[in-house]
């Protein structure tokens, strides 16, 4: 499956995107924000508080309990604003 990050989610971890194989405890997007901190600093730090990150799954926003086992694409991204 393909992660893609976008904004200062992209500019902390390092890089906007990344072909993956989840781990088999990884189910959820709620498994996925709690997984992915544990790959590394710049992970920890760009998904700190994972309350203000919005996910999409294969282009649709996901709420936590969305499952991702059949996902093709992943997007993690901040708060959208307007104005």
């Amino acid at each position: 499956m393909k992660l893609v990050y976008f904004s200062w989610v992209k500019d902390r971890i390092g890089f906007g995107e990344e072909d993956i194989d989840l781990p088999d405890h990884v189910k959820t997007v709620g498994g996925l924000l709690t997984w992915l901190p544990e790959r590394g600093e710049n992970f920890a730090n760009a998904l700190a508080d994972p309350a203000i990150i919005r996910v999409a799954v294969d282009q649709e926003y996901a709420t936590s309990d969305a499952d991702v086992t059949k996902a093709r694409e992943i997007a993690l991204f901040p708060p959208v604003t307007g104005g």
